[in-house]
């Protein structure tokens, strides 16, 4: 069992900001910004390149969520704020859950190209 999936569960405490019958979003435990939200499909998807076609439309909601909680938050205004969303994949890729997650970061410049 995974760290997001024993959040999930309620096992582990989390600062949760959003949550519905498909995902769950809280506060990053190590942020790497400010303001850095994981959100997470309830259902386990190990990582983006193994998602199915029949997770399309839980994709589409974790994406649609992750702008919801930055408009929620006011840092959707793309002249004065604006926000980073990241979908890691593999050891390379940055990967440290087994678990599809979305990174939402803002708060701080942030520079390109990514580390």
């Amino acid at each position: 069992m995974t760290i997001f999936e024993k959040i999930i569960a309620g096992e582990i405490p989390s600062d949760i900001v959003h949550q519905d019958e498909h995902c769950l979003a809280f506060r990053d435990v190590n942020p790497q910004a400010p303001t850095h939200i994981l959100i997470i499909p309830k259902k386990l998807i190990p990582r983006i390149g193994e998602a199915q076609p029949s997770d399309q439309n839980l994709l589409g909601h974790l994406l649609l969520t992750a702008a919801k909680i930055a408009r929620d938050l006011g840092i959707d205004d793309t002249d004065q704020e604006g926000f980073r969303l990241i979908i890691n994949h593999g050891k390379n890729g940055g990967e440290s859950v087994p678990h599809l997650h979305i990174h939402l970061l803002a708060g701080r410049p942030l520079t390109w190209p990514p580390g």
